[in-house]
């Protein structure tokens, strides 16, 4: 039972993530917390494999390699919305470049426009 409210809470901080659309310092250092987080329990379970699956059985699932699984398929879904936003933010930004090199190149064919006129 506590594997589902684990991974409910997981969908729901995705959607939050997803709806705030914005990052911040505070989402920086979360992340990188978490980056932590998920390095140190990955030596801890490479150094003792069975207490993976002592602390699958204390959430709720039966094998330690399902729990991966699922913690995995959720860094997954993080991973995925990051770089989903990191694009967009990217893409507006190449959006406005071009804008403003448009607009740049268009003054200075009105500036040689003027020019030529004079001459």
């Amino acid at each position: 039972m506590i594997i589902k409210l684990l991974l409910l809470a997981s969908l729901a901080g995705a959607a939050v993530v997803v709806v705030r659309g914005r990052r911040t310092a505070l989402s920086l250092l979360v992340r990188r917390a978490l980056l932590l987080a998920a390095i140190l329990a990955g030596a801890a379970a490479v150094l003792s494999p069975d207490s993976v699956t002592e602390v699958a059985e204390l959430v709720g699932v039966g094998r330690g390699t399902d729990l991966v699984l699922y913690v995995l398929a959720v860094t997954f879904l993080f991973v995925t919305i990051g770089l989903h936003m990191r694009l967009a933010e990217m893409h507006d930004k190449y959006v406005a470049l071009a804008r403003q090199l448009a607009l740049h190149e268009a003054e200075a064919a009105g500036r040689a426009e003027s020019k030529a006129a004079l001459d």
